[in-house]
Order: structure tokens, then C-alpha cells, then sequence
């Protein structure tokens, strides 16, 4: 796919991330709105939305948007039709979000994201361009997975430049460790699939070391031990990732972006 305009998406790199505590027990006991936990990657900045953006909000997101909550996604109804379903975590101003769901009108696509503005943005797109297979959801990507999304009910979950927390003290603030590989895998169909890119070198060896480790999990692309050629022509999802112009910029810098795909086995 061709470079997308996502500067405003990462112009503050851990702004608009997801909280990222794998404990269960230790994010409930947070106290604060459910939106904001306390420890999280995601930094609220709750800037005041354009006239437009507020208007197209207005308009838009009561048919496209929720927050999160303990109702389940009935994915068939809000969509209005029954088609495989993805989720994006971590989708920011969704500009590359809105590039794959209009490369794959087959599927259904839920973003989740906690970034207002980001979320106002992608909001105006949708509506704009008439993006039908998008839907959002505002929150705690593992909260919405807990408690929103249904075991089994997901074709494939998309984890691109998630925060690396690049200090050790913070790792464990990180999304991709042990419990939430599990929890994603629990939420995949069979033959599903996780498609994960990471420029952050550290990082990016703990996904692969913990990835590798789920047992529900055999690797598709060639970073994960699988072959890439083959599985790309029978993955049920797309294996292209939408470049947007910051990780372009990133790349002409001597970034190396690694990606990671793995498939959930039927067992």
C-alpha cells in the first residue's frame, strides 16, 4: 500500500497507546475513569476538538463509536452484516486503519483507541469517504477484549508500533507479554490471525521470545519461523500494512521495522 499521512498519529509516539498492564487484578483495582486507567502507555491529552471535528462527531459517532463497558459487541448487528471480523488496537487517527478497511470491504474492522481527538479524526473519515466496514471502540484494548469481545469471534487482531515502555523499570507496562498473547489467542477463531509491527529493537525480541511461546499460536511470516509467500495466499486477512509517512520518515532515518505474524492453530 501507498504511504498514508498519519504525522498526527504519532507526532507524540506515547500519546495515543492503550494501557498496557497485562495484571488483571492490579488494573481493576485502579481507581479513575475506566477510560484513563492510572498506569497506562496512553497520556491523555484531551484537547478541545475542532467546530468540524465536534460536528462530524456529533453526527457520526453515535452510529459508529462506544465506549468501553461489560456489553458484549454483537458485531453482526452494529455492522449490519455478518462478515469476518478484525480489531485494530492502538488505531490513533486511523489513517492507515482507513486505508485497510477500504482494501478489505469484505471484512469488518473495529479500532480501538482512547486518543479523543485521534478517534475525531478517523471519525471524520469515515464520514467523509462513507467507510462502512469501520466501527470504534473508545478504552482499554484488554478491557474491551475481557469483557466486550466473545472467545472465538475474531478473524484477526492487528498490533502496530504499540508503546515499547523503552525504560526496564516500565517493560511490564508493556501490551505484549504472556497474558495478553493468551487473551488474544482466546479471541481468535481458528486460523486466525495476530499481525504485529514493532521499530523498537527491544521490543521486538520480547514479542517474538513471548509470541513464540503461546501454544495456540504457529508462525506465518518468516520473523516468526513460518513462510511468508505461502501463508499470505491463504491467511484469511491481508498481510500489507498501509507505510504511513512517519514510519516513512522512520525508514529514510534507518528504522528497521519488524513484523510479526502468527496463526491460531485449530486443535
Amino acid at each position: 500500500m501507498d504511504d498514508v499521512n498519519d504525522a498526527a498519529n504519532h507526532a507524540e509516539p506515547t500519546s495515543h497507546k492503550l494501557s498496557e498492564m497485562p495484571n488483571d487484578a492490579g488494573r481493576r483495582s485502579l481507581t479513575g475513569s475506566r477510560l484513563y486507567p492510572r498506569v497506562t502507555s496512553f497520556r491523555s491529552r484531551r484537547g478541545a476538538l475542532t467546530p468540524n471535528q465536534q460536528a462530524s462527531w456529533d453526527r457520526t459517532w453515535p452510529v459508529i463509536g462506544r465506549d468501553v463497558s461489560n456489553d458484549p459487541v454483537d458485531a453482526d448487528a452494529w455492522f449490519g452484516r455478518s462478515a469476518p471480523l478484525v480489531i485494530e488496537i492502538g488505531c490513533g487517527t486511523g489513517t492507515a486503519t482507513a486505508a485497510m478497511a477500504k482494501a478489505e470491504p469484505h471484512l469488518n474492522l473495529i479500532g480501538i483507541e482512547v486518543y479523543h481527538p485521534g478517534l475525531a479524526q478517523l471519525v471524520q473519515q469515515v464520514e467523509r469517504e462513507e467507510i462502512d466496514n469501520i466501527r470504534l471502540l473508545r478504552g482499554d484494548a484488554v478491557d474491551v477484549l475481557e469483557n466486550m469481545v466473545a472467545p472465538e469471534s475474531l478473524i484477526g487482531v492487528r498490533v502496530f508500533f504499540p508503546d515499547p515502555w523503552p525504560k526496564a523499570r516500565h517493560h511490564k507496562r508493556r501490551l505484549l507479554q504472556a497474558p495478553t498473547f493468551s487473551l488474544i489467542a482466546s479471541r481468535l477463531v481458528p486460523g486466525g490471525v495476530l499481525h504485529v509491527a514493532t521499530d523498537h529493537a527491544d521490543y521486538a525480541e520480547q514479542i517474538l521470545e513471548v509470541g513464540s511461546k503461546e501454544p495456540l499460536f504457529t508462525g506465518l511470516n518468516d520473523t516468526t519461523g513460518g513462510d511468508s509467500a505461502a501463508n499470505r495466499v491463504t491467511a484469511p486477512i491481508g498481510f500489507e500494512r498501509p507505510v504511513t509517512k512517519f514510519e516513512g520518515k522512520g525508514l529514510r532515518a534507518g528504522s528497521v521495522i519488524n513484523e510479526f505474524i502468527w496463526g491460531k492453530i485449530d486443535r
